[in-house]
């Protein structure tokens, strides 16, 4: 069973707002085990969203439409529904009646345009909407499926939970799911693991699939089955195949971030750290504080606005090519706050003229041991280089931990 997610709004094609309901709208139709092939978005023009859903119609049995149900003029969602699927729209009193009942209870005049919500096409399944004014519903020709939603989240979201999963699992005996398991990744381009996978990402069920994010890559299995259990099954062997060959580059599953993994790595070897950082909008303080919360993991940190500050800070040489600085800096930043690891994040500017590794960004992580570090071309001109570089430096950092250098 196919479905397809339509979104209306111009808001969203001018990039006023970003669409979220799509989003929940598909996680709950993975959990009852309806795939999701398409996500459009598309404005408030009549023609232009019904040929948007005639398109929809003849891929997927169930379409869901959400935005577009409100009283004003460019709220053309019911009309478009209507042209779709060759129907007029009809006057429904009872739908006027609870948007009048709405408005009593606010302590609110109904405006004459709310009439307009009291309308649908000719023999859809009209549904009462408690948490707003407009009512929502649901065309049903034996063939398609065509729901319609609300675009205000939270009226959505209530609506979806309460009255429209529920029809829809009765309506078309959904028994299965969709389960997906997502492994974490950090310390490896989205590149090697695709090479280290490839041959498993061929399977019908589950699937493997990839998500790149600023530094850190996503391995997400996905698996169709009867039951949970069933798809825990059918997950298990291929998710272990996974970590047999990416190791312990997996750092978590779910939504864990990578800070709150090394802090929890931390506490649990009894290892304390701290942090410096350069040209990085203190970064890495705000990822390492929201992790720890106070606890004794973090010995201390140093945040300043170049390379130069934090030289003077920690009495080093800001002369140093970059990388060195960086070890430099992890190593005196150990010392000060008297720590098992220190860590350092620094993005220097680039500029013309510079020896090979003289500006740009470096990583580094300090221990008893010794320091090292990692360098990277890019420097402040990049806006996503505090985010990239904090993320290598605490993929670096538990990778120390792991192997017992602290």
């Amino acid at each position: 069973m196919q479905a397809e997610i339509v979104a209306v709004g111009t808001e969203l094609l001018l990039g006023e707002i970003v669409d979220t309901n799509s989003a929940y709208v598909a996680r709950a139709f993975r959990d009852i085990g309806l795939n999701v092939y398409y996500i459009t978005a598309v404005g408030d023009n009549e023609s232009r969203c019904a040929e948007v859903l005639r398109a929809a119609m003849g891929r997927a049995e169930v379409v869901i439409v959400t935005g577009g149900l409100g009283p004003t003029a460019d709220d053309i969602t019911r009309q478009a529904v209507a042209a779709a699927t060759g129907r007029d729209l009809e006057f429904k009193q009872e739908l006027l009646d609870q948007i009048a009942e709405r408005f009593r209870r606010f302590g609110s005049p109904m405006s004459d345009n709310n009439r307009q919500q009291a309308y649908v096409p000719q023999g859809a399944i009209a549904i009462e909407n408690p948490v707003g004014t407009a009512p929502v519903f649901i065309v049903d020709d034996g063939q398609n499926i065509v729901v319609v939603l609300p675009g205000v989240p939270r009226e959505m979201k209530h609506l979806l939970e309460h009255a429209i999963i529920p029809w829809l699992k009765d309506r078309l005996d959904l028994q299965g799911i969709i389960k997906a398991r997502v492994l974490r990744t950090a310390g490896i381009g989205e590149s090697q693991i695709d090479h280290r996978l490839r041959d498993l990402m061929d399977g019908a069920n589950p699937t493997i699939g990839l998500a790149a994010h600023t530094g850190q890559t996503d391995v997400r299995v996905t698996a169709k089955a009867a039951s949970e259990a069933e798809a825990d099954a059918l997950i298990a062997p291929l998710e272990a195949e996974i970590r047999k060959r990416l190791g312990d580059v997996i750092y978590g599953t779910g939504d864990l971030p990578l800070e709150d993994a090394l802090v929890a790595l931390c506490r649990e070897a009894s290892v304390s750290l701290s942090s410096c950082e350069a040209g990085t909008g203190e970064k890495l303080a705000a990822r390492l504080d929201a992790a720890a919360q106070g606890s004794e993991v973090c010995a201390g940190g140093l945040s300043m606005p170049d390379d130069t500050a934090l030289a003077g800070e920690l009495a080093l040489d800001a002369s140093l090519p970059v990388a060195q600085f960086a070890e430099a800096a992890a190593s005196a930043c150990r010392l000060r706050y008297d720590s098992s690891l220190g860590i350092a994040v620094v993005v220097r500017r680039v500029q013309d003229g510079d020896p090979k590794g003289q500006s740009g960004t470096a990583v580094a992580v300090s221990t008893a041991d010794g320091a090292h570090s990692r360098y990277y071309a890019f420097g402040t001109e990049r806006q996503n280089a505090p985010i990239w570089a904090t993320t290598h430096a605490l993929a670096m950092a538990r990778r120390a931990v792991m192997e017992g250098k602290p």
